[in-house]
């Protein structure tokens, strides 16, 4: 009984190993995956950096305002003015409802009671 305990136990023994060293291998694995989407996202932020500066150069006021005076031509740009500007008594409120939905309609032609 002994012996075949034993060989049993080294069976487990050696089926753990082999697991452990394919884990060990996946691991490995799945570490350099997520180091090379580290560098990727690093990489993608450098770049996200460089578009928004570039951003903030191309649309300094300075610069625009000239553009817009260079091409005022093909453009017809103004200055904005306090009087384009409408008021607020100008503004288009939505209409009033029709109905008032708070109370319950009766389209039997009975007379409720109101809640």
């Amino acid at each position: 009984m002994r012996p075949v305990f034993y060989v049993l136990s080294f069976l487990a023994v050696m089926a753990l190993a082999f697991w452990a060293y394919r884990e060990n291998y996946a691991t490995q694995q799945a570490l350099k995956d997520v180091s090379g989407l580290n560098r990727e996202i690093a990489a993608l932020r450098e770049g996200l950096s460089v578009q928004r500066a570039e951003w903030a150069y191309l649309n300094r006021p300075d610069r625009l305002r000239e553009l817009a005076a260079i091409n005022f031509d093909r453009l017809g740009l103004l200055p904005l003015q306090a009087d384009q500007f409408g008021a607020a008594d100008q503004v288009a409120y939505p209409p009033e409802p029709l109905f008032n939905f708070t109370q319950p309609v009766n389209v039997m032609g009975q007379q409720e009671e109101p809640l």
